[in-house]
């Protein structure tokens, strides 16, 4: 294991969170209300007290936004992941389907399948993930039959105080960066990075918003 460089880190997120910024706004101006619409519950509207064609449109807008944020923001948190643990553990991302990123220490490896936040998936989902990783664990052996594999369920915020699932382990938050990363203090060190350029992007993006409830 190498020691993290936060400096590195920064470097990182100031090059690629333009992309999470830009994939927002294409999101946005890509939205056609008229689509929306169709999926929405019109008696909501009324149970709400909803008078306008206004409170409509960025009823729909918040809620879209919000959705699709979260996912985005999931999908960018996981390549950042990816990173730190290729600059601390040399790993790499996962070429097996449902598992994202694989590594090496203390004589196992570790596959891991990265959710944004605890509380991700029904039970449905959380079957297929286990049956991915068994999946995992069986082609891995296959070309290296003593192979000591350890899965793993990756959170990047909140928290599960049980993490030992039997079939895999769960780790939440600050638990899952310094797992991936050797750093206990990484999960409060990210916040700074994560500034860099938001005043800028939120400005383009607020006037996309704009924009988009004009039109």
């Amino acid at each position: 294991m190498k020691p993290l460089c936060l400096d590195d880190v920064t470097d990182y997120v100031s090059e690629n969170i333009g992309i999470f910024h830009q994939k927002r706004i294409d999101r946005l101006s890509s939205l056609k209300l008229k689509g929306v619409l169709k999926r929405k519950n019109p008696y909501l509207f009324k149970a709400k007290n909803v008078q306008t064609a206004e409170q409509i449109v960025r009823g729909i807008l918040e809620a879209h936004i919000s959705s699709n944020e979260e996912t985005l923001f999931g999908d960018w948190l996981e390549g950042l992941a990816i990173f730190i643990n290729g600059q601390t553990y040399g790993g790499w991302k996962s070429g097996i389907a449902g598992v994202d990123l694989e590594f090496d220490h203390n004589g196992r490896r570790h596959i891991v399948a990265i959710k944004s936040g605890p509380n991700w998936g029904n039970s449905s989902q959380i079957g297929q993930m286990k049956t991915n990783f068994k999946t995992a664990q069986k082609t891995l052996r296959t070309s290296q039959s003593g192979l000591n594999i350890v899965a793993v369920n990756g959170c990047c915020y909140g928290r599960d105080n049980n993490p030992d699932k039997g079939d895999y382990f769960k780790y939440c938050g600050q638990r899952f960066w310094d797992f991936i990363s050797g750093d206990a203090e990484l999960y409060v060190e990210l916040i700074e990075p994560l500034g860099s350029k938001s005043r800028e992007r939120n400005d383009e993006f607020q006037e996309s918003y704009s924009r988009t409830v004009v039109w």
